[in-house]
């Protein structure tokens, strides 16, 4: 029997060093192979366009400068968003692009353990006003086909690292769009229109809620626009939105 926390904890890093041994971890990015499974290799985090203050108070667009407190874009002035606020960890680039590749697509459900804290220190206050976390849902057609959602995994893993309580079940795509893709703006608002909605078990649950929806990529926002019509018609009285990445021109526009 282990004693004490220091025998423990030698134990437990001899067993971490041994698997490391044994199942070796890459970067998720670049592939190098890295001391630990822990995420990026130095390089390849070192060079991640964190998103930091200043930034749009309602879409997380970064500023070029700071220009004060709850400074708005000219974006979120001219087409204000259904959604309260909005939040991502990093900038989309191409070292962001293969990780959410492989994550989507390469079956790699578990890269969400390392992605979802960088959700949690990107949502911040976000989270003290949530009730509950709701994925992006993905069509059961093309769940079948991917076997798991990648939102999903990352609403799981937020909601572990935060203790908020995450709910698969209430919110559903009724609609198998494509690709958004290589889509331009007005494609992609088309391409979701209808696309979701509250289930009658979601009515009950999400009523007067304050929903966290979570979702890998925010690119032109068509997607999580129609979730939140979607859940804001369903009951809940408010939605925030959290990425992984975000598709963003650092002086402040977006792309």
């Amino acid at each position: 029997m282990l004693r004490n926390p220091i025998e423990r904890a030698t134990v437990s890093g001899i067993g971490r060093a041994a698997l490391n041994w044994l199942l070796p971890s890459f970067c998720p990015s670049c592939r190098i192979l890295v001391a630990s499974g822990d995420g990026f290799c130095m390089q390849c985090w070192s060079r991640l366009n964190w998103i930091e203050r200043p930034y749009c108070e309602r879409l997380g667009i970064p500023f070029a400068y700071d220009i004060g407190s709850g400074a708005l874009s000219a974006e979120a002035i001219a087409n204000p968003p259904p959604f309260g606020r909005a939040r991502a960890a990093v900038l989309y680039d191409e070292r962001v692009q293969r990780v959410i590749h492989r994550f989507k697509y390469l079956d790699q459900p578990e890269l969400s353990h390392f992605l979802g804290p960088m959700l949690l220190r990107a949502a911040g206050d976000l989270l003290a006003h949530a009730d509950l976390i709701v994925p992006v849902p993905l069509h059961r057609r093309r769940l079948w086909q991917r076997r798991y959602n990648q939102s999903a995994e990352l609403a799981r893993t937020l909601g572990c690292l935060s203790g908020i309580a995450v709910d698969f079940d209430g919110f559903e795509r009724i609609k198998p769009t494509i690709r958004q893709v290589g889509l331009v703006a007005r494609d992609r608002k088309r391409n979701v229109q209808g696309a979701f909605r509250v289930t009658d078990n979601g009515r009950a649950s999400f009523f007067g809620k304050s929903v966290l929806l979570v979702d890998d990529v925010l690119t032109t926002g068509a997607t999580v626009d129609a979730c939140t019509r979607a859940l804001l018609r369903g009951g809940c009285r408010s939605v925030d939105v959290v990425t992984f990445a975000r598709v963003a021109a650092p002086g402040g526009s977006p792309i």
